[in-house]
């Protein structure tokens, strides 16, 4: 086993600052010059004096020491080597910097190329002191943009062309390219006359003369620079010039990072070792060339070669340099960087760990929600290091004494005395038990009791990973409760899962309490509990709780140890039938399971109902014939059956979730533990299998089945016939086909609804999938009616099985057919069997459905990473803001009420006011004694207390307002009218004088007084423990300071995604707008992409009422071609004249209800930009007739200009909006609207008609553009609530306002990707650690970036704790220690001073 790390680090690093090491430097920080290509001596193996594997370097040799510190392979950090080159290259990682530093300059003077006066601007801008990197980017693009206009140098006079990348690694100077130096260019040209008369082969490449600008060249322009153009530039002066951007010494890296693998009689180096061999090689080759002045051609190419080695070491995958296809790519710096297995994000920001374990998981009902079952196994392997102290002493001998083979034992011990770890195994334990002394440390075996970290790939929330309690079991699997798979999303089909030991007393106890199971019941998605009873125990529960279950004296007591294990007492309650003999019910039993004995303080009182309530008509709702209204009073269960709603996880009727809210989380845990216990074991000995008679249809379901098929078929056959006829009405928005396939798709999902419904009612109540699916614990009406009745339509991307083979679906079908069969349609079911066409369309089916999930992972994975990098840094503060690591301000107030989203009772509100007061009514029943309040006695005692500084401090004014607003309503008024009904005075409003009031009281009937006070009675003691608890509640619910909102935010919005299909269009309101929804929207929608593929436009209209007034709005919107009003174009020929002859339809004009005439059609042509015709070559001759006239600049081109003019013409838009495509006038529940698909928010808010300020569009960039930053982060909000509704989800608004919040608080939409991160973020390591890794590090390294540390993945890299959660608690100290004094300062001696005068 590894030892700990040790934390040797500073206590605090200011700031990392990056920087580019100039010649000197690398030579400062050097052992050796490298000038050696060889690497060993051929005899002795040994690494070569002045190699790049020079033992001064560092060694790779377990056997070798290093000859500069001494130290072994193991010990030693490595050094550093240089390697000196005769001529100056360009780093490939500074490329793109040099270009951008030439294209500034001039490139005779190295003068940067702007104005005196905006030289001024811009060195101001760049000094100022609050700018960021994001401002200096802007600035140099500024300035970029600038220098790249001027062609002379307003210094030199100089001409400065365009500086470009040429093939491989050449930078070319386009010095004549501008019109404003042509004669400068023929100037050029001449001069090249000498040479063409010597070699007249290079005439023809005269033109293609550029000025090369070689790295020496460079390096020279560089080396001119001043240090204000450096500034100019975004450079630091002093760290960071031009000219360390071109390489004149190499820094030779330590061989342990590029270790040597020894093999029998040769070694196997590294890509790094064998790139700077060649690097070597290469530049001794040039010195020798420069040395004997060999030709300039051949010493250009080898000054190419060691470009490219160099590039290569630093970046293998260079843009142009050739790859060779037989051999790997070898691994640069970049390559070892990037990626996810790179440095960053395989080493740095996550690392393989000690002390875990993995195995297959099975359940164990039997253990509690809290514990995980540990092979022993596993339990002799991964151990806990325990301090010996006296308490234990005894304990830890008899540990060392079992050693590592017997269970529970010891593995290591570490001696106080010389720190030395000793291996149990091979010692005399005995003797070694007996030297066991206080302060040593026994590495022992975990054993119960143990907390563990329990976690399931993918995490993709926060209960993926979970600290659990050790059980130690025989054999090999890890074990766990059912109620906890969950979180987990896990299933015993082979699932493997992952266990961490934490090895401190510290993180024990952080563990178990920021993560033990019984602090982590809720998911902060949504509040809703999501460790709750599941499957097996909700079918148990709904069969155990049916009226007619009974039990006798000796089966309830057998139950009731069931869920105890005889381990706690239990009050058996009274007997629910005495005669003939004594009988308990199932509601009994669970009566005693919430509430086992008189000393537990769990009392639930809940009213709700449950999946089997179907409502009536008359009476109370407890009288629902299914048993569908639950009753519990004070723990009693007087009616209703335990399904899904009221045992599995719902926020308004799950008693769990009640008891979590009023009691805590052990008591809820507690209950679960009970529940599951009881489930499992009574059903174990009930039995509930599923078997072919459950799905057999009994005769009379198969004939009704039949019989609803049929009148299908022949509803679709006349659907048919009518299309064929042309009698059916088209829907708004589709053609012909599309509403025929609407239409069949309605009577073919009807039929299998009806199917459903059949099946319920037929089948018996015994039938075990019918129970499953009525209880909710699996499954639903429609799985059994596929079993049972009919599988239905087959649906692939949102619709009906397409053609496939020529014009028909397969072979065995008509061509053109649209019958039910012929389109996938199954009428059969599972149990029946499908026929070949049948079993085919489900084949393609479910085939879409495999596609769509592999897909749907990946793309889901990657935007959650996105989102969790984006977020991870926000954090809830001691005011409640919200802040990012840099203290940038997103929130004042998280969400608004700064109320956390786990602790919340309600949908988005900290308490259910209903609840809250029928369980308080519950638990303070009146007593004999008890004054009753009037009304209006309530209402002043609410608002005296409600004034008191503790509510005024803590409370939100809302929240003040609709408890008082609550109390109002249903006490005070509610009393009143009551009051009113017994026939006294409501005193709603308090009397004018007690006198008054003396005198009303005691004339009222004490009857009626008390039979008010039975239909509700209030007393002092119930409204103040009422209001107490509201307040402690909604105090609790507050967010705590240091929350990591950003991630608990990211979770929530990233892990339901994986439940969204990926492909996914819907049709918006009752519109047949196909917009698209799920993955790819969302994906848009975090992307703030500027092309999205279905934007629409909402209109809400004047006249809301009238189908005409919309149609007539439609029309102004939706872009009218010239094509769709034109019946035809013909070409006329005629002695002195052509034109082309249009026939338009004024009858489409006046369908569509079009505001244009035939003039107005005439100036839509000539207004067409692209035409370019004359007003006088369009002309229109009534009735319905324009001719137009082609205008040619050649008479002879005229043929030509006609047949252009022709496909022209049905493509120039006459009326609407040329960016909309279609509009579709469809109903709202207020009366129509329209609905428009394209872009143009701008002129459609002025379209006449069109209520401007209440319509709006999807398209968040252009609603930010058009009206403003808020309306954008609240449509990002709308929209991602309508996408997560349509699959049934919800999340919690603070989330989504918190997603709104950062992308657009920098006063612009930012996508949730690299772009966006980058303009939201300025943190190099964090910027790296996401994508584009090594770009952000040569960049930060050009522009001397310096990065604080403040972040979440900054601090993870750089291994110190992060300003979040217990990181985010600062404590000042203050000493008694003495303050040092400060020194004397040399200007503080008077003696020292000279008098001038």
């Amino acid at each position: 086993m590894k030892e700990l790390v040790t934390d040797t680090v500073p206590k605090k690093i200011k700031h990392i600052h990056f920087s580019v090491l100039s010649p000197d430097e690398i030579r400062l920080a050097s052992e050796l010059e490298v000038t050696q290509r060889d690497l060993y001596d051929v005899p002795t193996r040994k690494p070569i004096k002045h190699g790049v594997l020079d033992r001064r370097l560092g060694t790779s040799d377990k056997q070798a020491t290093c000859e500069t510190c001494g130290l072994k392979m193991a010990d030693c950090i490595g050094h550093f080597g240089h390697l000196d080159l005769c001529l100056p290259i360009f780093h490939i990682g500074y490329f793109k910097t040099v270009i951008t530093i030439l294209q500034n300059i001039c490139k005779t003077c190295s003068r940067v190329l702007l104005e005196e006066p905006d030289r001024r601007k811009y060195l101001q801008r760049y000094r100022s002191p609050t700018l960021d990197n994001i401002q200096r980017r802007l600035i140099s693009k500024a300035v970029n943009t600038q220098c790249r206009k001027a062609v002379h140098c307003l210094y030199c006079g100089a001409i400065n062309g365009v500086v470009k990348k040429a093939s491989g690694l050449k930078i070319v100077h386009e010095k004549y390219r501008a019109k404003k130096v042509a004669g400068d260019l023929v100037q050029f040209r001449k001069s090249f006359d000498n040479a063409v008369a010597g070699a007249p082969e290079l005439k023809t490449h005269i033109n293609k003369a550029q000025e090369d600008l070689n790295p020496l060249r460079v390096l020279q322009l560089f080396e001119k620079v001043s240090a204000e153009d450096c500034e100019l530039l975004g450079l630091d002066p002093l760290s960071g010039r031009p000219e360390t951007f071109i390489w004149q010494s190499i820094p030779v890296p330590p061989v342990c990072i590029r270790p040597s693998v020894a093999q029998e009689a040769a070694s196997n180096e590294d890509d790094l070792t064998a790139k700077l061999a060649e690097i070597t090689f290469t530049n001794g080759l040039i010195k020798n060339a420069l040395q004997r002045g060999e030709p300039l051609g051949m010493l250009v190419e080898q000054w190419e070669n060691m470009q490219i080695a160099a590039a290569m070491y630093i970046n293998s995958t260079v843009p142009g340099v050739p790859f060779q296809a037989n051999m790997k790519p070898i691994r640069g710096l970049c390559q070892r960087l990037k990626g996810k297995q790179g440095r960053f994000r395989g080493n740095l920001s996550g690392k393989r760990v000690d002390f875990s374990g993995r195995t297959v998981i099975s359940p164990d009902p039997n253990l509690r929600i809290d514990e995980v079952g540990i092979p022993v196994l596993m339990a002799k392997v991964l151990t806990f290091p325990e301090r010996v102290f006296e308490h234990n002493v005894e304990r830890m001998k008899r540990l060392v004494r079992n050693g590592p083979d017997v269970h529970p034992g010891a593995n290591f011990v570490v001696k106080k005395s010389n720190g030395v770890k000793r291996f149990l195994m091979y010692v005399d334990r005995q003797k070694f038990a007996e030297t066991l002394e206080i302060g040593d440390v026994v590495e022992r075996h975990i054993n119960d009791g143990d907390v563990v970290l329990f976690n399931r790939q993918p995490s993709l929330h926060r209960m993926s990973i979970m600290a659990h309690l050790v059980r130690v079991k025989p054999w090999r699997t890890l074990r766990f409760n059912e109620c906890v798979c969950s979180p987990y999303n896990a299933d015993f089909d082979g699932d493997e899962m992952n266990i961490h030991v934490p090895q401190t007393e510290e993180a024990r106890m952080e563990a178990i309490e920021l993560m033990g199971v019984k602090n982590n019941l809720v998911t902060p998605r949504n509040g809703e509990m999501l460790i709750t009873a599941t499957q097996d125990f909700i079918t148990a529960s709904y069969l155990i709780s049916h009226k007619d279950t009974f039990y006798d004296r000796s089966q309830f007591t057998q139950l009731c140890c069931y869920f105890c294990d005889a381990q706690e007492q239990i009050d058996i309650p009274m007997p629910a039938i005495h005669k003939p003999m004594q009988l308990w019910t199932g509601k009994q039993l669970f009566s005693v399971m919430l509430r086992p004995n008189r000393h537990s303080p769990v009392l639930v009182n809940l009213r709700a109902t449950n999946k089997s309530f179907s409502g009536i008509d008359k009476g109370p709702p407890e009288l629902c014939p299914n048993d569908g209204y639950v009753v519990i009073h004070n723990s009693l269960v007087l009616s209703g059956l335990m399904d899904k709603a009221v045992v599995g996880g719902s926020k308004s009727s799950s008693v769990l979730f009640f008891i979590l809210k009023n009691y805590g989380g052990i008591a809820a845990a507690e209950a679960m533990n009970r529940l599951a216990k009881l489930c499992a074991r009574w059903l174990g000995n009930r039995g509930f299998s599923i078997g072919i008679n459950d799905v057999q249809a009994p005769l009379n379901l198969q004939r009704l089945k039949d019989e609803q098929i049929d009148t299908a078929y022949s509803e679709c056959d006349d659907l048919i016939t009518a299309d064929k006829q042309g009698r059916i009405t088209t829907l708004p928005g589709q053609s012909k086909a599309q509403t025929l396939e609407t239409k069949i798709s309605g009577v073919l999902n009807k039929v299998r609804e009806a199917a459903g419904g059949t099946c319920s009612r037929e089948l018996s109540r015994h039938n075990a999938p019918m129970i499953m699916a009525n209880c909710g614990s699996k499954g639903s009406k429609i799985n059994v009616c596929q079993m049972v009745a009919c599988v239905g339509q087959q649906i692939i991307s949102n619709n009906r099985i397409k053609d496939g083979f020529m014009d028909r679906t397969l072979p065995h079908f008509q061509k053109h057919s649209v019958a039910p069969a012929a389109r996938g349609f199954v009428r059969n079911s599972f149990y029946t069997g499908l026929t070949p066409t049948e079993f085919l369309f489900h084949a393609m089916s479910g085939r879409e459905g495999l596609v769509d999930t592999a897909v749907k992972t990946a793309e889901t994975g990657y935007m959650q990473r996105r989102l969790m990098k984006t977020f991870e840094d926000l954090t809830a503060h001691y005011d409640l803001s919200v802040r990012a690591a840099s203290g940038q301000v997103l929130q004042f107030y998280y969400g608004g009420d700064g109320l956390d989203p786990t602790t919340l009772e309600g949908d988005g509100t900290p308490i259910v006011f209903e609840r809250d007061l029928l369980h308080i009514q519950g638990i303070k029943q009146p007593q004999l004694g008890d004054k009753p309040l009037l009304p209006f006695q309530i209402a002043a005692i609410t608002k005296k207390t409600l004034a008191q500084a503790r509510f005024k401090t803590h409370c939100h004014p809302a929240f003040l307002e609709q408890l008082g607003r609550f109390i109002q309503e249903r006490l005070v008024e509610q009393l009143g009218t009551i009051r009113t009904e017994c026939e006294l005075e409501p005193l709603v409003d308090p009397p004018k004088t007690t006198r008054m009031l003396n005198k009303l009281l005691k004339d009222e009937d004490p009857v009626s007084v008390r039979a008010a006070h039975n239909r509700l009675c209030v007393t002092e003691e119930l409204l103040t423990a009422y209001l107490d608890s509201c307040y402690r509640k909604y105090y609790r619910a507050k967010v705590e300071p240091g929350t990591a909102v950003g991630a608990l935010g990211a979770m929530s919005l990233g892990e339901p995604t994986t439940q969204m299909t990926l492909r996914t269009f819907h049709f918006s309101g009752v519109a047949s707008m196909n917009v698209t929804m799920g993955v790819p929207r969302l994906k848009e929608l975090m992307n703030a992409s500027k092309n999205i593929s279905t934007p629409i436009i909402t209109c809400q209209l004047v006249d809301k009422k009238s189908e005409t007034a919309a149609r007539i709005i439609k029309g102004r919107l939706e872009r009218t071609m010239l094509g769709d009003i034109t019946e035809y174009i013909e070409e006329v020929y005629r002695a002195g004249e052509c034109y082309l002859s249009l026939k338009i339809s004024i009858q489409t004009i006046q369908r569509l209800q079009l505001e244009t005439n035939l003039v107005r059609v005439a100036q839509a042509i000539t207004a067409h930009s692209k035409l370019k015709l004359p007003e006088a070559n369009v002309q229109a001759h009534k009735p319905d007739r324009i001719r137009v006239y082609p205008n040619p600049k050649d008479p002879s081109g005229m043929y030509f200009a006609m047949q252009a003019l022709k496909r022209a013409l049905p493509a120039v838009n006459v009326v609407g909006i040329p960016t909309i495509k279609h509009a579709v006038v469809c109903q709202d529940k207020g009366g129509y609207i329209v609905q428009a698909e394209g872009t143009g928010l701008n002129e459609v808010m002025g379209i006449d008609g069109v209520v401007g300020v209440a319509s709006d569009s999807n398209h968040v960039m252009e609603l930010a553009n058009v009206l403003g930053i808020e309306a954008a982060a609240h449509m990002v909000i709308l929209q991602i609530q309508s996408i997560f509704k349509t699959y049934s989800i919800t999340i919690d608004e603070r989330h989504l306002w918190l997603l709104a919040d950062i992308m657009t608080f920098k006063g612009e939409v930012l996508g949730v990707n690299r772009f966006g991160l980058a303009k939201m973020k300025d943190s190099v390591l964090m910027l790296a650690s996401f994508e584009k890794t090594t770009d952000h590090l040569f960049d930060a390294a050009a522009f001397g970036k310096k990065d604080a540390i403040v972040g979440v993945s900054e601090c993870i890299i750089m291994g110190i704790p992060m300003p979040i959660g217990t990181g985010l608690f600062k404590l000042i100290q203050e000493t008694a220690k003495p303050r040092p004094t400060p020194k004397a300062v040399l200007f503080d001696q008077m003696d020292g001073h000279i008098k001038l005068h």
